[in-house]
C-alpha cells in the first residue's frame, strides 16, 4: 500500500533531524544532548566552536550534496525511464570531475569550481547523446551503455591528471575524487541551486507523470516532450555539477534514494522529487558521520560508504531487470 504524502514527508523530516543531531554529537570528541544544546546557544564556548565552525558546515554540506545527487538521479531515471540511470553511471559525475580537476591542474583557481563542473557535466551528457545518436531515435538502453563507456573515458583522463600531480597534492585530490566533505563550508550557493532546481522540477512534475505513460501519449495530451526532456537534462547536469564542486565525485546516492522511495509505492513525481531530496540528504549525512567514526581519528572518504550500500542495490536492480522488473 503506497505511503501517504504527509506521512512520508513527516517521517523523512524527522529522519533528517535525527541524522543531523547524531552528526552534531558524534565524533572524536563526543557531545551529549546537553552539550549540543549549550553549544548551539553559546557559539563562543568550546562546544559552540566545535559545532558552529566544524560540524554544522559539514552536515549542511552533506545534506545539500545528498539532496542534489538524489534529485539528479531521479531526473535521469525519469528521463531514460530506467532505474539504473545515475549521474555516476551515465558519466556526468566523471565529466564534471575531469573538467574541474583539469581546471585546478592548470591553475585556474578554485573559485570557479561550480562553473568548471557544470561545463564538464554538460560536455559529458552532450558526448553521450552524440555517441548514442539520439537523432535517429531515443533508446534508453543505448544511452545508458554509452554513458558507461564515456564514464570510463573520463576516468582515464582523471587518472592522467593524477599521475601529473605532485605528492603533496595527490592525497587531497584522491580524497576529493572519492568524495570528501571535510573542508566544506556552509553551502549557500549550492543550497540556492538546489532550491531552484527542485522548484523547476516540481513545475515539470505533472508533465513528467504524463511522460511515464509514453511519449506519444504525452504529446497527445499537449506535453512538449522535447522541451521537457532538455529541461530535465539541464537540471540534472546542474545538480550534478554543484554536488561535485561541493563534495567531489560521490556515487550511488542518485541511485539509492529514488529507488528506495519507489519500493514504498511512491511513483507520483510531484511527491517523489521533493522526497528524493530529503532522503538523499538523510543518507549522505548518515554516511558522512559514519565515515568520521568508523576508523576514528582517521577519516575515510564518504564515497567509500556510499559505494558500499550502492553496489548491492545496483546488482539487485540488474537482477530485477533481467527478470522483467518495472522500469522507473
Amino acid at each position: 500500500m503506497p505511503i501517504k504524502a504527509p506521512v512520508l514527508f513527516l517521517l523523512l523530516s524527522l529522519a533528517l533531524l535525527l541524522a543531523m543531531a547524531w552528526a552534531l554529537g558524534a565524533g572524536s570528541i563526543a557531545l551529549s544532548w546537553a552539550e549540543i544544546w549549550q553549544g548551539l546557544w553559546q557559539p563562543q564556548s568550546p562546544q559552540g566552536l566545535l559545532i558552529w565552525q566544524l560540524r554544522i558546515p559539514r552536515l549542511l554540506a552533506a545534506a545539500c550534496c545528498g539532496g542534489l545527487l538524489a534529485l539528479a538521479g531521479a531526473l535521469m531515471q525519469l528521463l531514460l525511464r530506467n532505474p539504473l540511470a545515475d549521474p555516476a553511471i551515465l558519466g556526468v559525475s566523471a565529466g564534471a570531475s575531469f573538467v574541474a580537476l583539469s581546471a585546478l591542474g592548470l591553475g585556474l583557481g578554485a573559485a570557479g569550481l561550480p562553473l568548471y563542473s557544470f561545463a564538464g557535466a554538460l560536455a559529458a551528457i552532450a558526448l553521450v547523446l552524440l555517441l548514442a545518436d539520439v537523432r535517429r531515435g531515443w533508446q534508453a538502453q543505448r544511452v545508458l551503455l554509452t554513458g558507461v563507456v564515456v564514464a570510463a573515458g573520463f576516468g582515464a583522463g582523471i587518472s592522467f591528471w593524477l599521475t601529473l600531480s605532485s605528492d603533496l597534492r595527490l592525497h587531497s585530490m584522491l580524497f576529493w575524487l572519492m568524495g570528501d566533505l571535510s573542508d566544506a563550508d556552509v553551502p549557500v550557493g549550492p543550497a540556492v541551486g538546489l532550491g531552484f532546481a527542485l522548484l523547476c522540477a516540481c513545475l515539470l512534475a505533472g508533465a513528467c507523470n504524463l511522460m511515464l505513460r509514453g511519449e506519444l501519449a504525452a504529446q497527445a495530451l499537449g506535453v512538449p516532450v522535447a522541451a521537457v526532456r532538455w529541461w530535465l537534462f539541464l537540471l540534472a547536469c546542474g545538480c550534478t555539477a554543484l554536488a561535485v564542486s561541493l563534495g567531489g565525485n560521490l556515487g550511488f546516492i542518485g541511485l539509492v534514494a529514488p529507488h528506495s522511495l519507489r519500493l514504498f509505492g511512491v511513483w507520483d513525481q510531484r511527491i517523489l522529487l521533493p522526497a528524493c531530496c530529503l532522503l538523499g540528504a538523510v543518507l549522505l549525512v548518515l554516511a558522512d558521520t559514519a565515515a568520521r567514526l568508523l576508523l576514528a581519528p582517521v577519516q575515510i572518504p564518504v564515497g567509500v560508504l556510499t559505494a558500499a550500500f550502492g553496489v548491492p542495490l545496483l546488482l539487485y536492480l540488474l537482477r530485477q531487470q533481467a527478470y522483467g522488473g518495472r522500469d522507473a
